[in-house]
């Protein structure tokens, strides 16, 4: 009798389950009700060691702003479109986006220091020169060279260890220079001393590294823009990417209209001016120019984008190479440039040489047809004279007031110059 009962109630059940089912099939809103919701999955956002260059640290240049990539702090363009995918690796840099509030963002550019395949050649260099295997540990490998070894040894930054790198910057080298640089090398807790005893071995790797390769990120560091200086904000590195203020290169504003050509001309002068004649009695000039060298940010502010190709001869000190230092050469010499490649000679450098190149490369596409024939004839006419060396014995500041004098009276003073608007309008300075 229990069993039929059982057998009853099974029978009747199933057909229930069966309407209950069915019901909540039918009605979605019921279901929902009746299930427990889903959480929503927030996107993950996965770069990899490679990507960043991490796997090769500690022969990267920092990791100071690592932290920012893997809380989503840095996000690339990219990023912003619905797959979320890391942009190719193979790029020289990138537009991104900086936040420390997670509310306001602001626009940064995040490059390498060479291109990948550079960093890879100079990798497979390295392991291939010194460990003679086509793979290695590149740490390892450079921590046994004899110039790392004298780093390791070192309480403070010397001619003598730089002595060599392919870098403009350290060509010319002073005491005083290399005391600067270690002073205010933002990868490490700031010392304040001349002296590397608060550099790790790692630290002290990594700065020799990218000394080595490019000494962009350095040149940021040491001349800030808030001291007014004409760089981008350094705002920090992770392993072989570098992160800074964001400036739209020069070449982006070639068609321009003729006031702001004007005014982009005159404020690449006065950067050259400043180069030449500052408080810190450095003289600044450069190895190379091109339309990427310069960068414009969002106010119409004229900056050096890429310092890489800068060299510096302290006019205080003077170089402090003696006669041959400069050919020594090792692998470090050879990580982004032909070993073979000549060293420029610090006495070989003038004060005019900037100039030059910018009359050259820079002036004529920014200034070419812009305006009204007399005025052009008179900017052509000094363009022409500065590409061929100036020509005549005044110097460099007399030349380039004389081309201020054609320029300043046309640039206009608006809203699209904000950088100094409005106080054009109360100043005779604009």
């Amino acid at each position: 009798m229990g069993r039929w009962i059982c057998c009853l109630c099974s029978r009747v059940a199933d057909p229930l389950m069966l309407l209950l089912v069915l019901a909540l099939v039918s009605n979605p809103s019921t279901a929902a009700t009746a299930s427990p919701s889903v959480p929503h999955i927030k996107p993950s956002y996965s770069f990899g060691r490679t990507f960043l260059g991490l796997d090769k640290c500690n022969a990267c240049i920092g990791t100071s702003i690592c932290k920012k990539f893997f809380k989503e702090e840095i996000r690339f363009d990219t990023w912003l479109s619905s797959h979320l995918k890391l942009p190719p690796s193979s790029l020289l840099s990138y537009s991104g986006n900086y936040t420390d509030d997670a509310k306001s963002w602001r626009l940064v550019d995040i490059t390498r220091l060479t291109s990948k395949y550079q960093h890879d050649r100079a990798d497979k260099r390295i392991c291939t020169s010194l460990l003679k295997t086509k793979t290695c540990s590149l740490e390892r490998a450079l921590r046994r060279t004899q110039r790392f070894q004298k780093w390791l040894r070192a309480k403070r930054l010397t001619p003598d260890l730089v002595q060599g790198l392919s870098s403009p910057l350290l060509r010319c080298p002073s005491q005083r220079l290399l005391d600067r640089i270690v002073r205010r090398y933002a990868e490490v807790p700031d010392a304040g001393s001349i002296y590397m005893d608060h550099l790790t071995d790692r630290d002290k790797l990594r700065l020799l590294y990218t000394l080595a390769v490019n000494s962009h990120p350095i040149l940021l560091q040491i001349f800030p823009d808030v001291e007014g200086w004409p760089f981008p904000r350094y705002l920090g590195s992770c392993g072989r990417l570098v992160v800074s203020a964001s400036t739209r290169p020069l070449r982006d504003f070639f068609g321009a209209a003729p006031e702001v050509a004007a005014d982009l001309a005159l404020q690449l002068l006065a950067v050259l001016r400043s180069m030449g004649t500052n408080d810190l009695n450095y003289f600044f000039y450069f190895t190379h120019v091109d339309a990427g060298t310069f960068g414009v940010f969002s106010n119409g502010h004229l900056f050096i984008r890429d310092a890489s190709t800068l060299g510096i001869i302290d006019k205080e000190e003077g170089s402090q190479l003696i006669d041959g230092q400069q050919e020594y050469k090792d692998i470090f010499s050879c990580l982004t440039v032909d070993c073979q490649s000549p060293f420029v000679s610090c006495d070989s450098i003038r004060e005019k040489h900037s100039l030059v190149m910018v009359c050259q490369e820079l002036l004529p596409k920014l200034l070419t047809g812009k305006f009204l024939p007399p005025v052009q004839e008179k900017i052509n006419t000094f363009l022409q004279r500065c590409a061929g060396g100036l020509g005549d014995d005044r110097g460099v500041n007399e030349a380039i007031a004389e081309l201020a004098e054609i320029l300043k009276p046309l640039r206009s003073c608006d809203s699209r110059f904000a950088y100094r608007y409005p106080d054009c309008r109360y100043s005779d300075k604009y």
